[in-house]
């Protein structure tokens, strides 16, 4: 793991050159996705880090949208808007995110969760576009923090019955109890509010609406990942009480995501629009997760990359708008395939993959999850049709709205879009719509058969 985190430590020598930056994180992304080649069911251990095959998936996924980030981000260079400390800021957020994914300890896991909210904060607060940002910035601050203590003390007590905070060996809680109950909403809501959940949401649109495009491609790109991650690890060890209250989180989760989903048909506002959908896709990979089951589990994984690159494309691409017309309302950003003729062709693209039109990553990750869902309640079908619904109608409301119609007339002239902008657009659709075509690196198929046969082995 040292191989990944020295390189990106010694890039922060250089971040008054941002060129150096953006090709250093190209060589650094690069290097991580040759790391799929292993045979191992985990590898790079040492120093309390090490990598499975999902935790590799959220670092790939996390140098590889933080590169993306630097090159959609050029307008801070050119302004010169304090360029250098942006880049350190950037860095250290994902120094935090590999030490936090690639953790092995539960405490060394909970105190970089916390550290990746610092430079998050320091990004919306610093190069936000309007005053609003400080009410944003408190927003994420207590919601992240309020539910987050009561996870320390549940590791601390995990501590005190098991005596180590190791993933791999701590023993499941088997006992139903009060205290046991306690205990598992304690360490689960502050993933909840992370991922976020329906009813704990409220910060998200606030944040990603006042966040520069760096924040909002990082928040919606990984951050929100942290929430499904954290829930990947900590589930293990309460396996019979989340049994007990998997209907109360699919229930909220479905119900939740329909109502998000009527709530986009009418936001007028490009990145709350976005951020609300990105609501509705969680809510499904919630629901993957707490029904245990082989399918949710890779679904929700899948949905989870899938929707990492598509809305971080859709952020940047709502930022392209803003820094040509100076407003994000739908109602103002109109007709723009008549001046932006080609980047029209990004947004549809984007917009569909947001959809799970084929042939994006996000089309089998939500079959993959209705199809878990499905076989665990025949009632689901009812909300799983409205979502899937209501997220084309969302999509196309977005696209239609945005390209067609008159455009501004206070316009006077602007670029129809440069090349490095293309290349982001780009480099965020790629992957999306061409790792289906080997499901293998992404689903995590040969993690779930090593870990069967593991559990095969130590069940003789």
């Amino acid at each position: 793991m040292l191989k990944l985190i020295l390189p990106l430590v010694l890039l922060m020598k250089f971040v008054k050159e941002w060129k150096s930056i953006q090709v250093g994180l190209g060589v650094l992304s690069g290097l991580t996705g040759l790391m799929c080649f292993h045979s191992v069911y985990m590898y790079n251990i040492g120093f309390s880090l090490g990598l499975d095959y999902i935790s590799y998936l959220m670092v790939f996924l996390s140098v590889w949208i933080m590169f993306l980030i630097i090159m959609a981000s050029q307008r801070v260079k050119t302004t010169n808007n304090f360029s250098a400390m942006f880049l350190i800021v950037n860095l250290i957020l994902l120094l935090s995110l590999f030490l936090a994914f690639a953790s092995l300890n539960y405490l060394m896991f909970y105190i970089s969760f916390e550290i990746s909210l610092i430079p998050t904060l320091v990004l919306i607060l610093g190069w936000g576009y309007q005053p609003e940002r400080i009410q944003a910035g408190v927003y994420m601050l207590f919601y992240t923090l309020t539910l987050s203590l009561p996870l320390l003390g549940s590791f601390l007590y995990m501590y005190y019955s098991d005596g180590s905070l190791m993933f791999i060996l701590g023993k499941p809680m088997l006992e139903e109890s009060y205290v046991t109950a306690i205990w598992y909403f304690s360490s689960v809501m502050a993933f909840l509010v992370k991922l976020p959940m329906y009813m704990l949401h409220l910060w998200l649109p606030k944040a990603h609406v006042e966040a520069p495009v760096a924040g909002s491609m990082i928040l919606a790109g990984v951050l929100l990942k942290l929430g499904g991650y954290g829930l990947i690890r900590v589930l293990v060890f309460f396996q019979k009480m989340s049994f007990n209250f998997s209907w109360l989180w699919v229930s909220v989760s479905l119900v939740g995501g329909v109502l998000m989903s009527l709530l986009c048909l009418r936001q007028v506002d490009m990145k709350s629009l976005i951020a609300y959908s990105s609501v509705v896709h969680m809510s499904m990979v919630l629901a993957g997760l707490m029904i245990f089951s082989w399918w949710g589990l890779m679904g929700a994984v899948v949905v989870m990359v899938g929707h990492g690159l598509c809305s971080s494309g859709l952020f940047c691409l709502a930022n392209m708008v803003y820094e040509r017309i100076g407003s994000r309302s739908l109602l103002i950003s109109k007709g723009l395939l008549s001046f932006m003729p080609s980047m029209g062709l990004w947004w549809f693209l984007l917009a569909v993959g947001n959809m799970a039109a084929p042939p994006s990553l996000n089309l089998f990750g939500e079959i993959s999850l209705i199809v878990s869902l499905m076989s665990w309640s025949n009632l689901s079908i009812l909300s799983l049709v409205l979502l899937s619904f209501f997220s084309a109608g969302y999509s196309l409301y977005m696209y239609s709205l945005s390209q067609h119609g008159v455009f501004f007339s206070g316009l006077y002239s602007c670029s129809s879009g440069k090349v490095n902008e293309y290349l982001v657009l780009f480099l965020h659709w790629f992957p999306l719509n061409v790792l289906i075509l080997n499901l293998n690196l992404v689903s995590g198929v040969i993690y779930l058969k090593k870990i069967s046969c593991l559990m095969a082995k130590s069940n003789k």
